[in-house]
């Protein structure tokens, strides 16, 4: 029901988007160049796709192999903040029966002593909620991966980048002149 919603959200921001009179939306633009044909990628869209559905402005963007690392990350912080959970909740209610002294319920950590819980219990909790945190950083790190991605997208790389090592001759204000070697990158 969850990923039905998440699929609505993003055909109706995508899809359904009417600019405002007079502007133009530049999802992605050719540039040609001598011999190869790059496609320059909109930040926003590819913004708005990540946060929307993680993963969908890599895709935009033409980096897939990157889906399948975000999507492990996410199952693996689930899956510890859920372990997390659940021992915090097992120390928790520990702490609970030790405090109540109940003889028909037994402490099930009965080595333990009520400090030593309640460190369990604040270990437990400080794991979980460091896991919910890097959730929140894996998500983010999504979004900004999207987005410098798209606006490198027009970033040339091409082979004519090159090196040169170059005598210098430059004349200083105070008269007296420089000689001396240079290395410049031509673009």
């Amino acid at each position: 029901m969850i990923f039905l919603k998440i699929i609505a959200v993003f055909v109706f921001a995508f899809f359904i988007h009417k600019p405002a009179s007079g502007q133009v939306v530049i999802i992605a633009e050719d540039i040609i160049t001598s011999d190869t044909v790059r496609m320059i990628k909109d930040p926003k869209v590819a913004t708005i796709l990540s946060a929307v559905l993680p993963g969908a402005g890599q895709v935009y963007n033409g980096k897939v192999w990157k889906v399948p690392i975000l999507y492990g990350g996410i199952i693996t912080n689930i899956y510890f903040a859920e372990f997390n959970n659940r021992r915090y909740q097992l120390f928790r209610e520990a702490l609970f029966t030790f405090d109540r002294q109940d003889p028909q319920n037994p402490n099930p950590f009965p080595n333990l002593n009520r400090d030593a819980l309640v460190r369990n219990v604040n270990y437990w909790r400080r794991n979980r909620d460091m896991v919910y945190i890097l959730f929140g950083a894996i998500y983010a790190l999504n979004i900004i991966d999207a987005q410098v991605d798209a606006h490198l997208s027009g970033f040339d790389v091409s082979e004519d980048l090159t090196l040169h090592l170059e005598p210098t001759f430059e004349s200083l204000t105070a008269g007296g002149t420089l000689f001396g070697m240079s290395l410049k990158l031509k673009f």
